[in-house]
């Protein structure tokens, strides 16, 4: 068991919308990103999505509102609700979800990550 520095954790990668794995909760995963631009529109059906962020901005759009979050806020999106991450000029996001949650739900986009590339770091 050791600490985890998440400034050092996010300097190990610079891919965009590709969670990695960092930590385990339970039947959770901790995972960290970093987001710019936007990720597909999309919902996880059985599972809700935990989204803090670390640094930058980011807004998850729903489709009746959209919900700002800067560094220390943080924001669960139920399950079965279509959201799409936008981090128009960059975030880090720790994100925590059960080990099954497919990234961007049961919709395939050139986006999706499968929970086997989701590599530990």
């Amino acid at each position: 068991m050791d600490k985890v520095k998440l400034a050092d954790k996010f300097r190990k990668f610079d891919d965009w919308w590709s969670p990695k794995l960092v930590g385990e909760l339970n039947e959770n995963y901790i995972k960290l990103a970093k987001g710019m631009g936007e990720l597909e529109w999309h919902a996880h059906e059985n599972e809700d999505e935990f989204f803090l962020v670390v640094s930058g901005h980011l807004d998850i759009h729903l489709r009746d509102k959209v919900i700002s979050l800067d560094p220390g806020d943080f924001f669960v999106v139920p399950k079965g609700v279509e959201h799409r991450p936008v981090a128009i000029d960059g975030a880090e996001i720790v994100l925590i979800e059960p080990k099954a949650t497919l990234h961007t739900g049961s919709k395939q986009t050139d986006q999706t990550v499968a929970i086997e590339d989701q590599n530990w770091i």
